[in-house]
């Protein structure tokens, strides 16, 4: 008796486990169409003037500045198709605030020509968005040859000279080269899929138990 009463209690932590995850996971889809939701609203509105909003992830604005060519940075990115080149980043000067601009994507061959010089900075429209944490995997970035693999603020620092805000604008606008990355809501969302596999966890077990009790008891 006492082996059957510890079996039952095993089975019952392992099946409120995975109703639990299921739950978190319902939760986390309901936010996360909730953000999806969010970022199409922001995407489809008109710009808004940055120096006189509260910055937020995804919101679109339009600025001037000041962009320093100087201190351009290649990052290593595919561009849509899945090829290899570079994002050009600039640090940007808005009034008494620093950015930094992803102008878009070029090929390798294009590092460094003149013709990736070309942006209006006196009519800037972009996408805000929060600069991402750096991937442990990712390689460091070779600073002397202007060569990254990612945007690491203390690389950046180093680089620069100055610290810049946790928000990155996204260039947009009918530029040719480099290609504007374009911003869509597009993001992960298998929360669903995830609970459906946590309450079916759950449900097997439950069967199973219930097998296992009528057979032997």
């Amino acid at each position: 008796m006492k082996y059957k009463f510890l079996f039952t209690v095993f089975v019952s932590f392992f099946i409120l486990v995975f109703v639990a995850l299921g739950v978190w996971q319902i939760l986390r889809l309901d936010w996360k169409n909730n953000l999806i939701s969010e970022i199409q609203k922001s995407l489809i509105s008109n710009p808004v003037e940055l120096t006189k909003n509260n910055m937020k992830n995804y919101l679109k604005v339009r600025t001037s500045g000041m962009i320093d060519f100087e201190k351009q940075i290649y990052l290593y990115n595919l561009n849509d198709q899945g090829t290899p080149g570079f994002d050009v980043i600039n640090p940007i000067y808005i009034n008494d605030m620093n950015f930094l601009i992803n102008r878009g994507w070029i090929p390798f061959e294009k590092k460094g020509s003149k013709d990736i010089f070309n942006v209006d900075e006196k009519d800037i429209i972009g996408t805000l968005k929060l600069q991402g944490k750096r991937n442990i995997f990712k390689p460091e970035n070779n600073l002397r040859e202007n060569y990254w693999f990612s945007l690491d603020r203390n690389d950046v620092l180093k680089f620069t000279g100055k610290k810049f805000s946790s928000y990155i604008i996204y260039l947009d606008g009918n530029y040719s080269i480099p290609i504007p990355k374009k911003i869509t809501a597009n993001i992960s969302n298998n929360h669903k899929k995830y609970a459906m596999t946590w309450f079916s966890l759950a449900i097997s077990i439950l069967l199973l138990y219930l097998y296992f009790r009528k057979k032997n008891y």
